[in-house]
């Protein structure tokens, strides 16, 4: 009896399997589907999905209001549901708002699975992986020493006005950068070894403040472009910093204005990534009121880049929702790399440069230091210090 239980039990574990394997004509089954055409959709593969979208019933071969399934009118509930899935239904929501209509969207578990998975792993190794080299770095070249050590004479490199526009910046975007990898990363670091309860308290509070903290980000933002810009235009001294690998590797020191070419790429990336940071955070704030990527897309697919990198054509009708995923991933793909950015700047701002954390904190500098870092712009001072001095 155990022999014929087993083989009857193994029986009925393999039956779906090879039913899985057999071509199904789908038409005859009114639309079914297939556990791989499933899996394919979750997998968030392009499947060839005619033979739902087309199904939807006919209200021509409806039955008699007398048999049984008359009322439906030859159209059943699963076809019902299909239809509104495919947008091929005049039903409408007693919800107010373009949100409220939205009764089926789809991208919720690509969404899902994208927050869970790829952005969690690259996000995450892509701040590990900075780290690594930042200290492989300094373990192979060392501090950035001053030749021949400081003069013992200072220089005002930053205002008072300057170096507040600078750590209200930097303070609100480590604070926005923790609060948002608690948001993303608690449930899986937190929860499972501090408790559900901690986490929550701490997603809470990291939700407040990461909203209201936002907003001295951009204002600060704001003001550092204001102050800055004219100071950060690429210009030709830059490409002899290019070539002398800004002294870096070769220990020389390249002539440079009040910022180099290296803060120069830390300048536009902090304004340019920073605005698209912050107009995706908004849209966010606000819910459904600023739809961002629609538009973009349809802009994207007339120039054509995304055929001709081999994306095909982007879809430019969204749900609000769609919008809201698409903006969430977009907010959070643009901090990672803007951490991963900033993590360099704190590197070479503290530990990688002697002389390098006066400049932002007392914001006197070394004269020494000045000079060989920033040839140029030492020399436009002392030159305006020596022409506002009084004849004797």
């Amino acid at each position: 009896m155990r022999v014929l239980h087993c083989l009857l039990m193994v029986l009925l574990l393999c039956g779906p399997v090879a039913a899985q394997n057999m071509d199904v004509e789908r038409s005859s089954t009114g639309g079914a589907q297939t556990l791989e055409d499933i899996m394919a959709r979750q997998a968030g593969q392009k499947i060839d999905d005619s033979f739902r979208s087309g199904a939807l019933g006919n209200p021509t071969q409806a039955k008699d209001i007398a048999d049984q399934l008359g009322t439906l009118g030859g159209v059943s509930q699963s076809e019902l549901w299909r239809a509104i899935r495919y947008n091929a239904s005049d039903n409408s929501a007693s919800g107010s708002g373009v949100v409220g209509n939205v009764m089926i969207q789809s991208g919720g578990m690509p969404w899902y699975e994208f927050r869970e998975g790829p952005l969690r792993q690259y996000g995450g190794g892509l701040l590990l992986v900075t780290l690594m080299l930042l200290g492989v770095f300094y373990i192979a070249r060392g501090r950035i020493r001053i030749d021949g050590g400081p003069a013992g004479s200072t220089i005002t490199r930053f205002k008072a006005v300057e170096r507040f526009g600078h750590w209200v910046l930097a303070g609100s975007f480590i604070l926005l950068g923790i609060t948002g990898l608690l948001t993303l990363f608690g449930r899986v670091i937190l929860a499972p070894y501090f408790g559900k309860e901690l986490n929550s308290t701490l997603l809470i509070a990291s939700k407040w403040i990461h909203n209201n903290v936002s907003w001295a980000f951009m204002l600060a933002l704001i003001m550092v472009f204001v102050m800055w810009v004219a100071h950060n235009i690429p210009n030709r001294t830059d490409w002899i910093w290019i070539k002398q690998g800004g002294g870096i590797f070769t220990k020389s020191h390249p002539p440079a204005k009040k910022f180099n070419f290296g803060q120069k790429i830390i300048f536009w990336g902090v304004i340019v990534l920073g605005a698209s940071v912050s107009a995706s955070g908004l849209s966010l704030t606000f819910p459904f009121e600023m739809p961002m990527f629609a538009k973009t897309f349809a802009i994207l697919n007339n120039i054509g880049l995304p055929e001709a990198l081999g994306f095909g054509t982007l879809a430019t009708e969204m749900s609000p929702q769609e919008e809201m995923q698409f903006a969430q991933a977009w907010h959070a793909i643009v901090a990672f790399v803007m951490m991963a950015m900033i993590m360099a700047h704190i590197y070479i701002g503290t530990l990688g440069m002697e002389g390098a954390y006066d400049a932002m904190g007392s914001g006197e500098v070394d004269e020494e230091w000045a000079r060989q870092h920033h040839s140029l712009w030492y020399e436009e001072v002392k030159a305006k210090q020596t022409n506002s001095q009084p004849a004797e």
